[in-house]
């Protein structure tokens, strides 16, 4: 933990998905650093902190977070006639959050959208057709989100608020 967090209390116990996962990346540098990371192909330590303009205390205490938390996974590199460095790549649990990263730039597009328009389109690889995040059934069907609703389930303790 870098001096310019304060300490926090993890929360990997909480019952609840949503306070674990923002627990290990809700923080503006992590959500930026996975943009990087799984939209812009960024890898390097010196490339994260170019892009960002990151403090580099911040960034190496957010990458090592990220790294703790089975996102990304660090390797091993080499540039001839330099010292060996880390290099750091989404691991398959971290590829996923480019799911949640583009329902948050699709919400951003659509709420509080640069003044020029947006700035990065979701489209398929085969055929450039653009894409939107949704729900989708169990029978691959899409859905409004306003056919959808969040239950609790019999594994949600009533006195839990968290």
């Amino acid at each position: 933990m870098s001096s310019t967090e304060p300490p926090r209390q993890r929360i990997d116990n909480a019952y609840c998905s949503i306070a674990r996962t923002v627990d290990l990346v809700g923080d503006r540098w992590r959500f930026l650093i996975l943009r990087e990371a799984l939209l812009g192909g960024v890898e390097k330590y010196a490339d994260f902190e170019r892009a960002l303009g990151i403090a580099p205390n911040i960034l190496a205490d957010r990458l090592n977070t990220l790294v703790e938390g089975g996102i990304l996974e660090k390797r091993q590199y080499r540039e001839a006639g330099a010292r060996p460095r880390n290099s750091y790549h989404p691991t398959p649990a971290g590829f996923q959050l480019k799911i949640v990263l583009a329902a948050l730039q699709q919400w951003g597009d659509g709420y509080c959208p640069p003044p020029t328009g947006a700035t990065i389109d979701r489209e398929t690889i085969d055929d450039h057709r653009s894409v939107r995040v949704g729900f989708i059934d169990e029978d691959d069907r899409p859905r409004d989100i306003d056919e959808v609703t969040f239950v609790r389930s019999a594994n949600y303790p009533s006195d839990n608020r968290r």
